[in-house]
């Protein structure tokens, strides 16, 4: 007789499988293997940790460290799935400091792998031996070992070739290692970390224990060049901290391969956190060149959910605007300055990115920390044709509407200028300031000009090579970007308002963030659940498309919750602007007008770089000068 009930097709599955599904998600390659090992040593308070490789870690995956070491009793524990020591109660899923917490590494890596686990506890008589294989864990047995543990992991992926066939070559498989012992070297220089690989030894880097030891690990890890062409930031508000090194911008790189972020200690890769520092660094790059960085953030444990993603990359913030305000607003006003401007004090993080209408604060052109914004109301009617006007019509013959390279007394196109020399004609104190005595500013007093092109300037440390063009073109930009975020961005009616099709959620954003597009010269009527109509442009965006603009405006807003297209588009006509507006190479300047354009580039910000990413100027030190020429060799 049959049964009248049919077979369950629900079953629970068997727990090695469990174990596989779970290392699935977490081993990936030996790099995983190494992380999961390494961060759980840095969390029994390791102070040295040594890694050894075969094969790329697919014959053996060792690390040894000198932690607090686990007892006969929680050895087995260690192996078993969802068991840990770093949380015990719900709340501490909310503030979680280590590094781990989640109790599945060992299973999943021993449900892959052949395990052992040799370990000794702090001032205990000796130290015990536990094995896993095929998913078996043995008994724990007595064996001599130091205080600490040491973990082996061989054949990796034994019993799923299928996921073996996925590992790549020895040597890619070494290169994630490397990389991935570097960040994690970077994260904590008081740990002594050492790698090797087929009995060589790879990397040996001691305790780090002040800041130029920590940057010398740096260089080691990162590169020499990287150290001496960075700047160190260390800001601190609204409950966030942030600190690390900030790579010039004209020092970038072909590619982002040096962009290191650590939130708490922990290494990770966040969209909202990239967004920010490429945001910070827009207005300085150039082309399709890659900041470099290593930042560290910190930030209350119970602000930041790290529980989701399990290998632990990925973050969510309970304030992600907050976040993403203070990452922005404080690496932009750090390389504000990092070209030679004059100090400000750091800034608070507020609601709105630094944009042509509210920028941040800088010591000069700018608004000081604490200061009042201009009213937004009182708009600047910057019709095209008036914004030009401010600067001329870009050639030679027309520099009455120009901004002044400064206070100098020499005359802007005097034929002294055009006939002779440079300095021709001027005093004795006009040509050597130094000796009338005083301090020397950073960028020197000016010694002459180079084929109408380069000014060459002497300070204490050397001599500085500007590109004149460059530095006025960068001066120009920065005055014309302050006086638009004075007056607000003029905008100009179409004569007929373009219908734009929309998904409803972005026709919603359109109304709730309409104060957002007012501000930026934009005007979105929404006509339908699914349309809206463009009634203000810009006006320095006359000639753009409304509708693609709107478009792409709201697909940012939706996909990130903030847009920068209608910033970083009025930056770009601004950008133009200040470059027909900057002096002229093969221009002859006098004195004057040099040391003027030094003293106006050390108050400017972003001096480092023309408004195209290049470089605006360089120094050449004695010791530079000295190997130049061999002297004392």
């Amino acid at each position: 007789m049959e049964s009248r009930h049919p077979a369950p097709r629900i079953h629970e599955l068997p727990s090695l499988l469990v174990d596989q599904i779970a290392a699935g998600e977490i081993i990936e390659r030996p790099s995983s293997v190494v992380k999961e090992l390494v961060e759980n040593a840095l969390d029994a308070g390791a102070r040295r940790v040594d890694i050894e490789i075969e094969a790329g870690g697919k014959r053996l995956i060792r690390v040894r460290d000198d932690g607090q070491g686990i007892g006969e009793e929680d050895l087995p524990r260690s192996v078993a799935r969802h068991a840990t020591s770093k949380i015990r109660e719900l709340d501490e899923l909310e503030h979680i400091a280590s590094l781990g917490f989640r109790g599945e590494a060992l299973p999943s890596i021993a449900s892959v792998s052949r395990l052992r686990i040799a370990s000794r506890e702090a001032g205990a008589e000796h130290g015990w031996r536990l094995d896993v294989d095929n998913g078996e864990a043995t008994e724990p047995v007595p064996a001599p070992h130091p205080e600490g543990t040491t973990l082996e992991v061989r054949d990796l992926f034994h019993r799923t070739p299928a996921r073996r066939k996925f590992l790549r070559t020895e040597r890619t498989e070494y290169r994630h290692v490397q990389e991935l012992v570097r960040r994690l070297a970077m994260s904590h220089p008081g740990v002594a970390i050492s790698l090797s690989h087929n009995g060589r030894t790879a990397l040996q880097l001691p305790v780090a224990r002040e800041r130029e030891g920590w940057e010398r690990r740096l260089a080691e890890l990162t590169g020499r060049e990287f150290v001496a062409q960075s700047l160190f930031l260390e800001t601190e508000a609204a409950g966030l901290r942030l600190w690390g090194w900030l790579g010039l911008p004209t020092a970038s790189r072909g590619q982002a391969d040096l962009q290191y972020v650590y939130l708490n200690g922990r290494m990770i890769r966040d969209r909202l956190i990239a967004h920010a520092l490429r945001r910070a660094y827009a207005d300085l790059l150039y082309k399709d060149r890659h900041p470099a960085y290593v930042l560290y953030l910190e930030i209350d444990p119970a602000r930041v959910d790290v529980n989701v993603h399990p290998t632990k990359h990925e973050v969510r913030f309970r304030d992600g605007r907050l976040v993403y305000d203070f990452l922005l607003r404080q690496v932009h006003h750090a390389l504000e300055h990092a070209g030679g401007a004059e100090a400000a004090e750091p800034v608070s993080p507020e609601l709105d990115p630094p944009s042509p209408s509210n920028p941040a604060p800088a010591a000069a052109g700018g608004y000081a920390a604490g200061a009042p914004r201009p009213p937004q109301q009182g708009r600047m009617a910057l019709p095209v044709a008036e914004a030009r006007a401010l600067y001329g019509d870009g050639g030679e013959g027309d520099r009455a509407g120009a901004p002044a390279l400064g206070e100098g007394k020499g005359p802007a196109d005097g034929p002294a200028e055009r006939a002779g020399p440079a300095g021709e004609g001027h005093s004795p104190a006009s040509v050597r300031p130094r000796e009338a005595g005083g301090e020397v500013p950073p960028l020197g007093f000016a010694l002459a000009q180079l084929q109408g092109v380069y000014i060459l300037a002497e300070n204490d440390d050397g001599l500085i090579l500007v590109d004149m063009h460059a530095a006025h073109e960068r001066i120009v930009y920065e005055r014309l970007k302050d006086q638009v975020a004075a007056q607000g961005v003029a905008s100009q009616p179409l004569l007929v308002p373009v219908r734009v099709p929309v998904t409803p959620r972005q026709g919603d954003l359109a109304e709730e963030r309409a104060e957002v597009f007012a501000r930026l010269g934009l005007e979105l009527d929404r006509a339908g659940p699914d349309v809206i109509h463009v009634r203000r442009v810009p006006a320095l965006l006359q000639g753009a498309d409304p509708a693609r603009l709107a478009r792409d405006v709201l697909a940012d807003l939706q996909a990130e919750g903030r847009s920068a297209r209608v910033e970083e588009a009025l930056n770009h006509v601004l950008a133009t602007m200040g470059c027909h507006g900057a002096v002229r190479a093969n221009r002859r300047l006098g004195i004057d007008e040099m040391n003027a354009l030094l003293r106006q580039m050390e108050r400017t910000r972003n001096i480092g770089q023309c408004n195209h990413g290049r470089p605006t100027w360089t120094r050449l030190t004695m010791q530079d000068l000295d190997r130049l020429f061999m002297r004392g060799q």
